[in-house]
């Protein structure tokens, strides 16, 4: 099968639509430090083929996530397709358990068709009034990690105090929304942007947010939490994750989520000098995979889109529009560009 090379800045300028063939974007480079468009190849080849109980699926939406910076330091392989969630609408199948129209979620992400097998996919249920795209963010892998860390790792209760990092990202406004329609107490966020954090007390339901950058984040979460916290739900790592020890209550919890802080440095871990205070307070940390736990996935439907539905919860998304943007949403994820979930969106999802 024959493939054109492109790298990403020079496809952004030619990308056409194309019926016959499909993009996949690959990554060319190990990145030390910040990723560039540099580091990925928009790759031109034929239409695959569905063979035998496979389907062949049109990509609608994709999602770029914090994740795939760490993975991209050694679990991608390099001049290969990148993984990553999609939602697509099976256009030929050789499978009668996917039928073409249907709607499918598979994690083969970053390109515009591929094929699949039934255990590859899962058909995604409709509900009304609620966009396909909330499949990759509230109702998808970064709401249920919000809710799974939430219900499952941290054991929330009603009237507890929540601090959360990088709280304007998906994971973030979902554990605000969430935690906030489960009673939480106080509700503490942080973010790098004023306008951000704006907005998180304007329209998520956060009591404040701090601008990590205006000060150091032990005096900021002191200054908004000064009785302490209850729960920790941890994006980011280092200096939050510190700062947050310090500020627990006895018994309190960490959830781990992520350690954004980390994904781009080039320099020396950051080393906490307060883990005597876990022992001291009797605090856990405890860390999780969201795909450990698909058996939430229907709870978190029911607890969600009726709220979804009436108007309570809204969507926290940023879109681009068009897979040839999907490496410079992706960069600008990591650049903290994006108010809520990030998601490309394919100009063919507008009929669906």
């Amino acid at each position: 099968m024959s493939a054109t090379l492109c790298p990403a800045r020079a496809f952004l300028r030619t990308v056409t639509a194309m019926t016959e063939t499909a993009l996949t974007v690959h990554q060319t480079a190990r990145p030390h430090g910040f990723p560039t468009p540099d580091h990925f190849a928009f790759v031109e080849s034929a239409m695959p083929q569905p063979g035998p109980g496979t389907a062949l699926v049109e990509n609608l939406y994709w999602s770029v996530d914090p994740y795939h910076r760490e993975m991209m330091d050694g679990d991608f392989a390099l001049n290969a397709p990148l993984e990553g969630r999609a939602i697509g609408r099976v256009v030929d199948s050789r499978h009668p358990g996917l039928r073409e129209g249907e709607i499918v979620f598979h994690r083969q992400g970053w390109r515009t068709h591929t094929v699949v097998t039934r255990e590859q996919a899962r058909t995604i249920p409709r509900f009304d009034g609620v966009p396909l795209s909330a499949h990759l963010s509230i109702l998808g892998g970064t709401g249920l990690t919000a809710y799974v860390g939430l219900t499952r790792i941290a054991g929330f209760r009603a009237g507890q105090d929540v601090f959360v990092s990088a709280a304007a990202g998906g994971v973030g406004t979902a554990t605000g929304r969430f935690a906030r329609l489960m009673g939480a107490g106080r509700l503490i966020g942080s973010t790098g942007r004023a306008e951000k954090a704006a907005h998180l007390t304007e329209h998520v339901g956060y009591d404040e947010v701090f601008d990590y950058h205006s000060g150091t984040v032990a005096e900021l979460l002191t200054r908004a939490a000064p009785d302490g916290i209850d729960l920790y739900m941890d994006n980011v790592g280092g200096e939050h994750l510190e700062a947050a020890i310090s500020a627990l209550r006895e018994y309190g919890r960490i959830v781990r989520i992520g350690t954004i802080a980390q994904y781009n440095s080039t320099g020396t871990p950051y080393a906490l000098r307060n883990l005597p205070d876990i022992v001291e307070k009797s605090l856990r940390m405890e860390g999780f995979l969201v795909r450990n736990h698909p058996e939430v996935q229907e709870e978190l439907y029911e607890f969600i889109v009726p709220h979804l539905q009436s108007g309570r919860v809204t969507l926290d998304e940023t879109v681009v529009d068009g897979f040839g943007g999907i490496v410079d949403g992706f960069l600008g994820m990591l650049r903290g560009e994006n108010q809520g979930k990030i998601i490309v969106r394919a100009a063919a999802a507008e009929t669906v």
